[in-house]
């Protein structure tokens, strides 16, 4: 699989983390979600900064998977990202928003990326962690990416690992 260049992560968490508006540090994190999942065979990007038809709700990162053997066949078509690029862990209101875009859209399955991670802590689910097990209920499935998971990454492979062991442990344990 596709070799994921550490220097190109290190850059988008750079310009995220100290970026001159909050668009940019935004769109460093999209830049960055855009490049890892590029390199996933069968991963397109669709469609970035979409809003909804009534303009209440914003989609950062759409992808289209075509189901390769060799990248994503076990999630859907249409897979949503939310980048939240904040300097502290992102909150419960946030996740709850995220969730309820996916709800609203009819969509089972979601991509948070925040570098800072979120609230709460998992083995308890408090906070946000609560919000990402109780989604289970309704099948809503939505894991977290964190800047140190993405920094520790060194080909697809691993992303693909990463995922699918997220996807395990909020199934088995009931929290990601």
């Amino acid at each position: 699989m596709p070799p994921v260049d550490a220097a190109v992560v290190q850059a988008h968490l750079a310009t995220g983390a100290n970026g001159a508006s909050t668009t940019d540090k935004g769109r460093a994190l999209e830049d960055l979600i855009c490049y890892l999942f590029g390199l996933v065979p069968g991963i397109a990007v669709t469609r970035r900064n979409q809003m909804n038809a009534f303009h209440t709700e914003e989609i950062d990162v759409a992808l289209w998977n075509d189901t390769d053997p060799h990248g994503l066949p076990f999630l859907p078509n249409i897979i949503l990202v939310e980048c939240k690029n904040w300097s502290a862990r992102v909150s419960s209101n946030e996740v709850s928003w995220f969730l309820t875009k996916m709800r609203n859209r009819g969509q089972d399955f979601g991509i948070l990326l925040a570098p800072n991670g979120i609230t709460g802590v998992a083995e308890d689910l408090t906070a946000a962690h609560s919000l990402i097990a109780g989604a289970q209920a309704e099948r809503r499935r939505l894991i977290v990416l964190n800047g140190d998971d993405l920094l520790a990454l060194t080909s697809t492979d691993e992303l693909i690992l990463m995922i699918k062991e997220k996807l395990c442990d909020l199934a088995v344990k009931g929290t990601i």
